[in-house]
């Protein structure tokens, strides 16, 4: 099938090169001109486990292209996937300025039938506003659909996911458009769901507020289980064999982060709120997450006493591993916490440091976790990269001025840290 991507940030070109992949013709488009120069020249602008590699296999085999011309991408395509971004406001609420200027170039420019596929993660019944869009337009009176086939992806696992899902959701209000949409997903082993427009739609936000609640849930027994003197680890495994809630995003840490949770439970609560409902347990949810960072600066504080003029090394800069993604990543808070209190930051990161130097270059940045140790009063560990898992750690208590260790993401075992003649400090742990 012949596909246009409209948007390649994260969804639209690990999506766009997946469909390619498949065995389809893909054109990718962008109106950065500069991210296009550079996606021809197969100069990646994301991490992205195994990414690199497909798109330089599909742009070799000529199934793959990136160009920021959008009028030519969509005369030439049957299939439009709208995949541009939707960043949150002020008030929560997600920004579809973007979506309604693809809207209005597909109604202007297409001469044949299209279907216009939503793939960015959007409000529910932004679909009628995209057929509204595109009917005000059609002068010609061109037959098209409008569908939503929201996107499932994990970072650090994106193409195994897009190409094992668990589930294939798509959102349709014709035939046509389900014939064609479960043709192009049929080299997919993965049940494909069918449903309405709006329910679509609402599948993604309640998915990942979902989620998003699993991880605030667990951070708060955590804060039961240090109060109580039990293990948040062994909690959360004895809750995680119920089949019921399963083991997934029941791991107590500094706070969930990434452009997803954050930016998707904020606009469900403000989609809810449009509808005249008060989301009150996903304000919590929220709260929960931002208390989660200041309480591993308090474990900072309480470990080193007075934090102006000290040293604290930060192991950890993107919001989960294997990804260089820093969007609402906790370590930006909790570095920008420690710098008001005069404290010195040492960090290294596998793949985001480059990231981090444009949002905080006042940090010294090093190029393996031991430099990180060196001279440092305590060290923390705010990614669960395996690197960090595999650290030498006779090697770090000599290299540290202290041997204070706060593990944000419960990676060592405190035990055994201890025996070593650290002075430990987990979550939700003894």
């Amino acid at each position: 099938m012949k596909i246009a991507m409209i948007g390649t940030g994260y969804v639209g070109l690990v999506t766009g090169t997946c469909f390619s992949e498949l065995g389809n013709d893909v054109i990718c488009v962008d109106n950065d001109i500069e991210k296009i120069k550079k996606l021809n020249k197969e100069i990646i602008p994301i991490y992205e486990p195994g990414l690199e590699e497909m798109v330089k296999k599909n742009r070799n085999e000529k199934r793959l292209s990136f160009t920021s011309e959008i009028e030519d991408a969509v005369k030439e395509s049957e299939i439009i996937f709208i995949a541009v971004g939707t960043p949150p406001k002020e008030n929560g609420e997600a920004d579809l300025s973007s979506v309604e200027k693809v809207s209005a170039v597909v109604a202007d420019v297409m001469t044949d039938y299209k279907l216009v596929v939503g793939k960015s993660t959007v409000p529910v019944n932004t679909g009628k506003w995209i057929k509204k869009t595109i009917n005000i337009r059609n002068a010609r009176g061109i037959d098209f659909d409008v569908a939503s086939n929201p996107e499932f992806l994990r970072e650090g696992s994106a193409i195994n996911d897009f190409l094992f899902p668990d589930r294939i959701v798509i959102g349709v209000e014709s035939e046509r458009a389900k014939n064609i949409l479960c043709e192009l997903y049929k080299p997919v082993d993965a049940p494909i769901l069918v449903t309405d427009i709006e329910s679509a739609e609402i599948i993604k936000h309640a998915s990942n507020s979902f989620l998003a609640t699993k991880i605030s849930f667990i951070n708060a027994i955590s804060i039961i289980c240090e109060r109580a003197g039990a293990d948040v680890e062994m909690v959360a495994k004895g809750m995680g064999l119920d089949k019921r809630i399963g083991k997934d995003f029941l791991k107590a840490g500094a706070g969930f982060g990434g452009f997803c949770f954050p930016k998707d439970l904020s606009a469900f609560i403000r989609i809810a709120e449009n509808l005249g409902y008060d989301f009150r347990l996903l304000k919590e949810v929220e709260r929960i997450n931002d208390e989660q960072k200041k309480l591993i600066v308090k474990k900072i504080k309480e470990n080193l006493w007075n934090l102006n003029g000290k040293s604290v090394g930060i192991l950890g800069l993107s919001f989960k591993p294997d990804t260089d993604d820093i969007r609402y990543a906790p370590s930006i808070d909790i570095i920008g916490e420690l710098l008001q209190e005069g404290v010195k930051i040492k960090a290294y990161d596998p793949k985001a440091m480059e990231r981090m130097k444009v949002i905080i270059p006042g940090i010294t940045y090093c190029k393996d976790p031991y430099e990180v140790c060196e001279d440092s009063d305590a060290l923390v560990v705010l990614t669960e990269w395996d690197e960090f898992k595999n650290l030498k750690v006779k090697k770090i208590k000599k290299l540290l001025r202290t041997p204070i260790l706060i593990d944000g993401r419960n990676i060592f075992d405190p035990k055994s840290i201890e025996d070593e003649g650290f002075i430990y400090s987990g979550v939700g742990r003894k």
